[in-house]
């Protein structure tokens, strides 16, 4: 049952809300911002031809324990060479698959993952997502073709002058406009803004319970923030993309809820920021070409990517 109180962050979620902006039928929210106009620009970012993989390898050494509604990527062969010895005129050849969950690693959520008061993004019942087709509506097959754009790194760890933020540190939209004033860059409209919290290097040093657990973040006080910059998807490297435990007492992700369900903004979580970072703080360059299309998978509400940045 759910509970009647006034939570701020449905308040704030009402102001910010894109519901209609796009039209009725609206179903990939803040990356309408994505202009074919914006992507010529964001390739013509690529002077050097340098290329960073921003993903997380999908396989049994995910960031997930055992036990928990979500699994770590499994890899199987289903073919091997052996299996195809006898061929007479020496043929050989090898197959194989993946059973993974579309969140299992570095992901995007859709639309239609978070919602609040039985709706998701742009008055889409809850009913709309089942288990017959999945998310009849802001599934994330529609947000595919969308997610190429000028990406924007915004380094918070390093503006407070550590290598990780601390444990529920809360990114405030403050500390978002310190960044580009360090780094002398501005997030614009369609870009697809990227926040290291350097909270990525617990999964890389093995450390994955901790990776998994209570982390920085931003909080509600970004929104107003992603919303007056028209940010068009947002990214970061921790597992939950806002700050963890929730400060808003008995609330659940309620980042996630305003974003998602009211703004209709595209979020990405689990990437590894690091070699980006340090190249972008070498050479003092923090836009770049940001390629991470996804899964067209038919009414998924999330998708697996091995994001890139080109630079």
């Amino acid at each position: 049952m759910t509970d009647s109180r006034t939570w701020p962050h449905h308040e704030l979620g009402k102001e910010l809300s894109n519901w209609g902006r796009w039209g009725d039928d609206d179903e990939i929210g803040t990356l309408n911002f994505v202009t074919p106009e914006k992507r010529v620009a964001a390739a013509q970012l690529v002077r050097t031809g340098k290329n960073f993989d921003l993903g997380m390898p999908f396989d049994k050494d995910g960031p997930f324990g055992p036990g928990g509604f979500r699994t770590n990527p499994q890899h199987v062969m289903t073919l091997l060479p052996s299996d195809t010895a006898a061929c007479p005129d020496g043929m050989i050849s090898a197959d194989d698959m993946v059973v993974l969950g579309l969140q299992a690693a570095t992901q995007w959520d859709s639309l239609a993952h978070v919602g609040y008061g039985g709706l998701f993004y742009n008055n889409v019942p809850a009913a709309a997502v089942n288990s017959f087709v999945g998310a009849a509506k802001n599934s994330f097959a529609k947000a595919v073709e969308h997610l190429i754009s000028r990406g924007v790194l915004l380094d918070i760890a390093a503006l407070k002058g550590v290598d990780r933020l601390p444990d529920s540190y809360e990114i405030t939209a403050a500390d978002l406009s310190a960044a580009e004033e360090r780094q002398g860059v501005r997030v614009e409209s369609g870009d697809i803004l990227c926040i290291r919290t350097g909270s990525y290097k617990w999964f890389l040093e093995g450390d994955r319970e901790h990776f998994m657990g209570d982390e920085p973040g931003p909080g509600l006080d970004t929104c107003r923030w992603l919303y007056e910059r028209e940010v068009a998807a947002l990214a970061l490297d921790n597992w939950a993309c806002e700050v963890y435990p929730c400060p808003i007492e008995g609330a659940i992700i309620p980042f996630h809820q305003v974003t998602i369900r009211d703004m209709g903004l595209t979020l990405g979580e689990m990437f590894n920021f690091e070699g980006l970072a340090a190249d972008c703080e070498q050479d003092g360059v923090w836009e770049f070409l940001f390629c991470a299309p996804g899964l067209k998978v038919t009414g998924s509400v999330g998708s697996p990517i091995t994001p890139m940045a080109l630079k």
